[in-house]
């Protein structure tokens, strides 16, 4: 495997300290699988069988029937890092992701966090 080491990190292991983190702030798990739908185009079916499959975030990824066309539209900063200037495509999805937990986590408005979907 070539590339970052989080590559290789099953989504399973990721999954539900998304969720504790959205929970400790008085979200759910349901609006965390919403923008990872809203996202990667997953269903909830298709969710858990990635969690159940333990798949990698890279295979999490390449595996993801759409990526949401206005994904490019998520700006900001995760971890010191602006998500739009990340070069790496993969990367890239992985922090978008990331920042749209975080924006679950701080409250933001669900239309705000979907980029007015």
């Amino acid at each position: 495997m070539t590339g970052h080491r989080i590559f290789g990190v099953p989504f399973a292991s990721i999954y539900p300290l998304y969720v504790t983190k959205a929970e400790r702030k008085g979200h759910t798990a349901e609006e965390i699988d919403h923008v990872l739908s809203w996202l990667t185009g997953y269903d909830e079916a298709g969710l858990k069988r990635t969690l159940a499959d333990e798949v990698t975030l890279e295979q999490f990824f390449a595996d993801a029937p759409a990526m949401n066309p206005n994904a490019q539209l998520i700006t900001g900063t995760i971890c010191g890092v602006r998500v739009q200037e990340v070069e790496d495509p993969l990367m890239q999805k992985i922090r978008y992701m990331d920042l749209l937990v975080d924006e679950v986590a701080r409250g933001k408005k669900m239309t705000s966090i979907l980029r007015g979907s």
